[in-house]
């Protein structure tokens, strides 16, 4: 028979063990209960607490007068799904889910891919899906009597701020200055013109709110908590005139057409302040339909005003007398020889003018009016002893003017140009001949038009700008400096006043009757970078100038990109709409819409061609 293997010592050490076991998880419980109660909810809220940020309102955009809103934010709605509530498991449940989706597809008018996209964000099974965006007045109330009867469920309609351009362009299919104000994307950031360069000051900040989770695994922000009280964009007052600018779309617009160019370009500015009045280039967008426009052609985005760089062609030829005549090697009025053929680089290169002719002798002025090539590419290279040296001297003015730079535009994209300069690379004769007449160097029209605003207003470089108020504060764009004399101005001034009455060709569609109008035409050839050699018969046409009633108060820049001549000769290139002739037209519209009516003097005080 076995012995007995219980003891009563056993029994207590086991009870022993049991007793402080238990008391040990008492104690454990106890210490997260009570000592980590607070830790234990927190970590808890965490669990259902989501930390979100509700965007702030973003400022409106309006026009110089403060009253004509070109960019304001609306709220429209977004139609959101349950799809985790919407099962398929069974061949009712699909019925009904596919019964739904086609209710909502013909209450929204949706076809093809979209109608798609919905069916399989509903047939998802996440928890919650946007099924669509920017539902009209008609569509949401659809939506809701749908619910009503029964013909939809699981759906709720949630407002959302949409950025809209009210105003049409004037050209088809676009808005109001849509290259001047960009557009907001879908997450609520400017891309592009204004509204990208202004987005943190539009933007404003955003409210940060710690919120419950509802149902749907969304924030409840009726019962959340505010971490960040945030607060709204501010409103924007621009430089532009509503009705110029439609008036200058028009005309671009219409140039376009005419000339079957690739692109035309126009900005107009006031020389003393830099405020840019209004600016457009066709192809232009509708600001409204960015996404479709993204997918079609997104190159429609970029500015190329401000964005995109040509040689200038002998539009550049007024920055080369303000080089030669401040540096004294001519005066307006001397006397220069002009030849058919300027032999240099010891007989490796030429210059010819585009008549392939001469002229004889004949003022600086006129040569300037009659844009001889090989005049300029003589008084270039006096201005130093050597090539090297008359380039320095060159690149200085153009550096003046502030070619090579950006100009500081409160515009998003501005690029800064293709400058040589000579203190990094040796220029050869032909290549100060060719920079005095706009060769060899890439600007961009708004660099343009601003050194033409210096060399008409006294000397003073403007910083060319669009906004000139941030919500009850006046933006302050200031200047760049005085870069020439006021008596160098005065002489280029009347030089570019010489070149519409100089040339019997560019006065009757140049000049308007009671106004002072000067200005330089510049027609270049384009390079094929694939093909390495130039385009056929195409060419950047363009034309910087002024008008005023006594003295310049408006400066216009024009370019057409690849216009396509409709007569095209040795020394004669023309076209239906000239550089020139656009922007008599733009300019006419500039002095009626801005209410600058001809003085007594205007006009008459033109010089006439034998005027010195």
């Amino acid at each position: 028979m076995l012995g007995r293997t219980d003891s009563r010592s056993r029994a207590l050490v086991l009870l022993v063990v049991i007793l402080v076991f238990g008391m040990a998880c008492v104690g454990r419980l106890g210490y997260w209960q009570l000592a980590r109660h607070d830790w234990l909810v927190a970590r808890a809220r965490e669990q259902t607490l989501v930390r979100t940020e509700v965007p702030s309102n973003r400022g409106t955009i309006y026009d110089r007068s403060g009253t004509v809103a070109l960019a304001t934010t609306i709220s429209r709605d977004r139609l959101v799904g349950f799809a985790s509530q919407l099962p398929g498991d069974t061949a009712e449940e699909r019925t009904r889910r596919d019964k739904i989706a086609a209710n909502l597809i013909t209450i929204l008018g949706l076809g093809g891919t979209d109608a798609v996209t919905l069916r399989e964000r509903l047939a998802s099974g996440r928890a919650y899906v946007v099924l669509a965006r920017d539902l009209d007045a008609a569509q949401s109330a659809a939506i809701r009597a749908a619910v009503v009867a029964g013909d939809v469920a699981q759906v709720r309609l949630e407002p959302e701020p949409v950025r809209v351009y009210p105003l049409e362009g004037g050209a088809p299919d676009t808005t109001l200055a849509a290259h001047v104000l960009g557009f907001v994307n879908r997450e609520g950031t400017g891309q592009y013109g204004v509204e990208g360069y202004w987005q943190e000051a539009l933007g404003g900040s955003p409210q940060v709110l710690l919120a419950e989770r509802d149902a749907s695994g969304q924030p409840n922000l009726e019962t959340a908590q505010t971490v960040t009280a945030g607060s709204d964009g501010a409103d924007l007052t621009l430089t532009i005139d509503t009705s110029l600018q439609l008036a200058l779309e028009r005309e671009v617009y219409a140039a376009w057409v005419a000339d079957r160019a690739k692109s035309v370009s126009a900005v107009v500015m006031d020389p003393r302040s830099g405020e840019i009045l209004a600016e457009a280039t066709y192809p232009s967008y509708d600001a409204n339909a960015y996404r479709a426009v993204a997918e079609e052609d997104p190159g429609r985005f970029v500015d190329p005003i401000l964005s995109a760089v040509y040689e200038p062609g002998s539009v550049f030829k007024m920055i080369t007398a303000a080089a030669v005549i401040e540096n004294g090697v001519v005066s307006r009025t001397s006397r220069v020889s002009d030849q058919a053929v300027l032999r240099l680089d010891g007989g490796k290169a030429k210059v010819t003018n585009a008549d392939r002719g001469s002229k004889g002798r004949l003022t600086f002025q006129d040569a300037v009016a009659w844009s001889r090539n090989v005049v300029m590419s003589k008084v270039a290279l006096r201005l130093g002893d050597d090539a090297q040296a008359a380039a320095e001297a060159l690149h200085e003015t153009w550096a003046k003017l502030g070619f090579g730079t950006r100009t500081g535009v409160d515009l998003a994209g501005e690029v800064p140009g293709i400058v040589r300069d000579p203190a990094t690379s040796t220029w050869r004769q032909i290549d100060v001949a060719n920079g005095s007449f706009g060769q060899g160097v890439a600007v961009t029209l708004l660099q343009l038009t601003t050194a033409y605003s210096a060399m008409v207003n006294g000397g003073i470089l403007p910083t060319p700008h669009v906004v000139q108020g941030i919500g009850a504060e006046t933006a302050v764009a200031g200047d760049r400096g005085r870069v020439l004399t006021p008596k160098l101005s005065a002489e280029l001034v009347k030089i570019m006043r010489r070149v519409p009455v100089a040339v019997p060709f560019y006065k009757d569609r140049t000049l308007i009757p009671g106004y002072v109008v000067g200005g330089k035409t510049g027609t270049a050839q384009i390079w094929d970078g694939e093909k390495k050699r130039w385009k056929d018969n195409v060419f950047n046409y363009s034309f910087i100038g002024f008008v005023g009633r006594s003295s310049p108060d408006v400066v216009v820049g024009v370019r057409v990109e690849e216009g396509t001549p409709t007569i095209a000769v040795v020394g004669q290139i023309e076209m239906p709409v000239e550089s020139f002739e656009l922007f008599r037209r733009v300019a006419t519209d500039a002095m009626t819409i801005l209410d600058l009516a001809p003085t007594r003097t205007g006009g008459a005080a033109s010089p006439s061609p034998a005027a010195p």
